[in-house]
């Protein structure tokens, strides 16, 4: 039985490293593998931040997130995540990642470029009352803006 964490005026389960890790990993397998933004509404809770290097501001709440994803599923149709490492401990979970995909769709203003991207990623999730709550994502944003020809390579 998970025992019942009591703080301030909100109940929060307690979940397991293990019941974390799987529920960071949601992202990748459900919502890009899988084209699910649906489980958007299971996986974050509706207070959620995410802080991300390509944005100017902060992505909030649900439908900010959902938003996020439709974005990044529009310019990569064929998007494929790898999960490469997770460490859980307390509320935060870091997942190693690799994202792949053939730039088919307009992505932040980029019109489509046809060229296939691979970018190496980390992001840190904090997980609170079975929901993730905030994000932090690091990855080759500049990589990635090169390789869909946003950015010119340097001589």
């Amino acid at each position: 039985m998970t025992p019942l964490v009591l703080g301030g005026s909100e109940r929060r389960r307690s979940m397991s490293a293990e019941e974390n890790k799987a529920l960071a990993r949601r992202w990748a397998e459900d919502i890009m593998n899988q084209r699910n933004l649906d489980v958007v509404d299971e996986i974050y809770a509706s207070d959620f931040v995410a802080h991300d290097p390509t944005m100017p501001e902060d992505v909030r709440g649900v439908e900010g997130r959902r938003e996020f994803y439709g974005m990044y599923q529009s310019a990569f149709p064929d998007a494929e995540i790898t999960i490469e490492d997770q460490v859980a401990e307390g509320d935060k979970v870091v997942t190693r990642w690799t994202g792949r995909g053939t730039h088919q769709g307009e992505l932040m203003g980029v019109p489509p470029s046809g060229n296939r991207v691979e970018v190496a990623g980390i992001t840190i999730s904090r997980i609170e009352g079975g929901k993730v709550v905030e994000e932090w994502d690091s990855y080759d944003a500049l990589g990635m803006m090169r390789a869909i020809g946003a950015v010119p390579e340097q001589q």
